[in-house]
């Protein structure tokens, strides 16, 4: 399934269950543990039974020490402003949202060995921040699973502000094969935590399937054949280096359609499941949705397609469908 794979960025990859839906309502007000509240009981008023000396007193005590203090908190320095310090970045998302489907067909040659389904059921929330909830399945047919059967997982939370994870999972089962993956990205303190180990990581660094979603909400509009942009993807206990070059643009039809597309690759600087065996070129509709219309793997034992074949629930309408 290198193909499949190759669709979701494993250029720079290797080889919990879902969370609950986030909550935004204000807690209930609650007495802290180990204290009790008291019962409310009338109390004397203190103030007349004070002589008017003795409370003029008092009071003079009290502004004098006030000034004292206000005096003392002005000649403080001031606490840092954590909400500067931790000031998310902000992109533009116009390419994808709740509801999104897209059904692919798996192809090795003239045969089509499995299906792949990429959607975008829920927001979740990770960390207090809301989420896009992504899943990616990959499934090979019966029709083919006696020479090799295939049904991997992957769930990343991409925050809906800044389209970096905070949360990613990886579940292979590959012939006789297993692999279980989680990593926990702090991307306040730049950490990942893994079922491995943590690692440092840069800021908004991405996981094999957030950096895919993210390159769906660049701006293509003026870049031309050969223009490129940098990435970086953490995958088991190293951050990768990820440049995508623009190849040009081209009308493609798929099962789902005729699409006019940008044709982009990415070009793997080091490491990566795929570099050794050749490259990969993608198809992405070239309008505000993005979407991946055709992924090609080349392998050393051939090519690999992966075609889109059905979609819904899209954030806009298809500007490069043709027919």
């Amino acid at each position: 399934m290198a193909g499949v794979a190759a669709l979701l960025w494993l250029t720079v990859a290797g080889t919990q269950a879902p969370q609950q839906s986030a909550r935004f309502s204000k807690p209930p007000e609650s007495t802290p543990t180990g204290y009790r509240k008291l019962a409310t009981r009338p109390c004397t008023d203190t103030l007349a039974v004070v002589g008017t000396d003795t409370l003029r007193a008092a009071r003079d005590n009290v502004a004098a020490d006030s000034a004292m203090n206000a005096g003392r908190a002005a000649a403080l320095p001031k606490p840092p402003d954590t909400t500067a310090v931790f000031q998310f970045r902000y992109v533009r998302n116009k390419s994808f949202g709740i509801g999104e489907r897209l059904v692919f067909d798996v192809n090795y040659g003239f045969i089509t060995a499995g299906e792949a389904v990429m959607e975008i059921p829920a927001y979740d929330s990770v960390a207090g921040r809301r989420c896009f909830r992504v899943e990616f399945r990959v499934n090979s047919l019966p029709s083919f699973s006696w020479i090799y059967r295939v049904a991997d997982r992957y769930l990343t939370f991409i925050d809906e502000q800044t389209i970096a994870p905070w949360k990613f999972e990886q579940h292979v089962r590959e012939g006789n094969y297993s692999r279980d993956f989680v990593a926990d990205f702090d991307q306040i303190h730049n950490v990942a935590h893994t079922t491995e180990g943590s690692y440092p990581i840069p800021k908004y660094v991405h996981d094999i399937m957030s950096a895919f979603y993210y390159a769906r909400t660049v701006d293509y509009s003026n870049l031309k054949t050969g223009d490129q942009y940098t990435l970086f993807n953490f995958y088991r206990d190293k951050t990768y280096e990820l440049a995508v070059k623009v190849l040009g643009r081209q009308e493609l039809e798929v099962e789902a359609g005729t699409f006019r597309t940008i044709v982009v690759e990415p070009m793997v600087k080091e490491g990566g499941l795929f570099k050794s065996e050749g490259r990969i070129v993608i198809w992405l509709t070239d309008d505000d949705r993005k979407i991946p219309v055709r992924v090609n793997t080349k392998v050393i034992i051939g090519s690999i397609d992966t075609e889109l074949r059905e979609y819904s629930g899209l954030r806009g309408p298809l500007g490069a469908k043709i027919r």
